[in-house]
């Protein structure tokens, strides 16, 4: 399980990155589940955490790089 302090170091791409392996992973676990293997079910939970993490950094960075909405101040007629 990955800590969000360790998480907020890495690059975006690098993030970006992790998600598409915890999707892999979370994919490849649910055939596991779906085959009668218990401990599939164990780690899914911390996998579909972690994956939630990255994206939610992911959005974080998205709304911090885009200009504020409302901000501009309005035209008058």
């Amino acid at each position: 399980m990955a800590k969000v302090s360790e998480l907020r170091e890495l690059a975006t791409d690098e993030l970006e990155q992790r998600v598409g392996e915890l999707d892999d992973q979370v994919f490849r676990l649910r055939l596991q589940k779906s085959m009668g293997q218990a401990d599939a079910a164990y780690k899914m939970r911390g996998l579909r955490r972690d994956r939630a993490r990255v994206k939610t950094l992911l959005r974080e960075r998205e709304l911090e790089a885009a200009p504020a909405a409302g901000a501009e101040p309005a035209a008058s007629d």
